[in-house]
């Protein structure tokens, strides 16, 4: 499955890091802001050495690959967006409107793509 959503970045927080079982861990988040009649912001993770490899600067339109995962902690639930890989600027015309996150389910046909 391949996600994406692109917008402008509007605000890069200050990076966290720590030490866990799994030896050092350092993470960063952004908040990307999507364009549109109804813009979206959210807030999109990168960990490790996708923080240097895919750095991000404010107000620079950027396309996020992201992978969602929710996990489960004393009864509550929450959810990650995190970047697996960043392209500066928008899509090429035709993959994708710039307010829209698309699902490709591995179909050879774009009329099976669902935005949302």
């Amino acid at each position: 499955m391949d996600l994406h959503i692109t917008g402008k970045v509007i605000k890069i927080l200050e990076e966290q890091s720590g030490k866990g079982k799994n030896g050092p861990w350092r993470k960063r988040d952004f908040i990307l802001e999507t364009e549109g009649d109804y813009p979206r912001k959210v807030c999109i993770t990168q960990w490790g050495d996708q923080i240097d490899k895919n750095s991000v600067t404010k107000d620079e339109t950027v396309t996020a690959f992201i992978d969602i995962q929710s996990r489960e902690y004393k009864g509550n639930w929450y959810t990650d967006v995190k970047a697996w890989k960043i392209e500066k600027g928008a899509p090429a015309k035709g993959e994708g409107d710039a307010d829209e996150v698309i699902i490709d389910f591995g179909s050879d046909s774009d009329d099976e793509r669902a935005p949302f």
